[in-house]
């Protein structure tokens, strides 16, 4: 009598391989897929919530502005001649903040440099700033180099050294369209409000000061640098007072 063994033939396991082959194959693209998309959505946080962070930055560190006067003396042995620390143009700018990026509101008072320069490999423009601690009027008065006849306004008033930017510079907004500073002041001679690409600090301070930033991503989908404007409070011009006890 003949005896039937179960069991399966050569064709049925080809097909059940090549079943499980196409279901792994399946399976790894759909996690690929899935792990390019998760990785795509955390870059895409991670860059708006850089640029809400840089934007909230810029905001503490305006709001934190300090009417400093420096004392600038061109040996240590001069007595020194008291200048408004401030320096304001469309590419760079130089103030005394009580908002220090490591400790916030709670660290020294900053000497801050904002700068604007090159993207990388010349793509767009960064915006970068230089922390430097605040101890008192000659700390702030050694970026000075006193009084002066500014070649590129055409006016008598401070002059700077040129801002150093290296490996300590933080970047706070990069892939730049454009950047540029401009500043609030009245128009000399009338009680008229003026947005001005420069400020000349001889007599006060200017009334608020604006940062203009556009990004090179044209993605509707992805959160876009900010302007970010800010009023200086100041109540008083206190170079006046400064003026007043040297004439005396």
């Amino acid at each position: 009598m003949k005896r039937f063994r179960a069991g399966v033939t050569l064709i049925e396991v080809l097909i059940a391989v090549s079943l499980l082959s196409f279901l792994s194959l399946g399976i790894m693209f759909a996690l690929r897929i899935g792990l390019s998309a998760l990785d795509k959505a955390n870059r895409k946080l991670m860059d708006d919530r850089r640029i809400v962070g840089a934007q909230r930055i810029l905001e503490d560190q305006l709001a934190g502005f300090m009417p400093v006067v420096a004392l600038f003396a061109p040996s240590p042995d001069a007595p020194g001649q008291k200048i408004p620390f401030f320096e304001g143009r469309p590419q760079s700018m130089r103030f005394v903040s009580s908002y220090s990026l490591g400790e916030a509101a709670r660290g020294m008072p900053q000497i801050l440099e904002f700068q604007v320069i090159p993207g990388q490999q010349d793509v767009g423009v960064r915006l970068v700033v230089n922390e430097n601690v605040y101890t008192g009027p000659r700390s702030a008065g050694r970026f000075s180099l006193g009084m002066g006849m500014d070649p590129g306004l055409g006016v008598l008033t401070q002059l700077f050294l040129p801002i150093s930017v290296g490996p300590q510079s933080f970047v706070l907004a990069d892939r730049l369209a454009y950047c540029r500073f401009s500043y609030l002041g009245l128009v000399p001679g009338t009680l008229l409000e003026q947005w001005m690409p420069a400020w000349i600090p001889i007599k006060q301070w200017p009334m608020a000061i604006r940062i203009e930033m556009a990004s090179l991503d044209d993605n509707p989908g992805t959160l876009k640098p900010l302007t970010v404007t800010a009023p200086v409070h100041v109540d008083r011009f206190p170079i006046y007072d400064y003026l007043e006890e040297e004439q005396q």
